[in-house]
């Protein structure tokens, strides 16, 4: 997005905004995830967390126990759902891909798991409190 100011034009971009500045990777988390965090204010709010996931980077089929959006800010990202089955769990449909400018929803419960196939810039909401189950 480009601003103007008396004439004078600049650019914003994920590279020069502070929205992005102080990203860490949290204690417990794979090198090559990089996330900042929201202010606590509302009980019945959502989370929110940006993120940055390294090209190459997977995450294990898993849940969320609330419904969840994810925006792709910058990169490209593959998504399969699953099903448990009685062998385990069972892929649920094709692999989609989220590209840039793109937004996911998944239903709390959801199982599903994620591939970076760039390196991605996320904003991830959440409904309620955030928890990860790996399946």
């Amino acid at each position: 997005m480009s601003q103007t100011n008396n004439g004078a034009k600049y650019e914003m971009t994920t590279a020069t905004s502070g929205v992005w500045q102080h990203l860490v990777t949290p204690e417990g988390e794979p090198a090559g995830f990089k996330m900042r965090g929201t202010l606590p204010a509302d009980v019945n709010g959502v989370e929110l967390l940006m993120e940055h996931w390294d090209k190459g980077m997977t995450e294990p089929p898993h849940i969320h126990p609330g419904d969840d959006m994810t925006v792709v800010v910058e990169g490209r990202m593959a998504v399969q759902y699953y099903l448990r089955g009685e062998h385990g769990l069972q892929k649920d449909g094709p692999r989609f891909i989220l590209e840039q400018g793109e937004t996911g929803y998944n239903r709390a419960g959801r199982i599903h798991d994620a591939e970076y196939l760039e390196d991605c810039k996320l904003v991830f909401v959440h409904s309620g409190v955030f928890g990860f189950e790996e399946c």
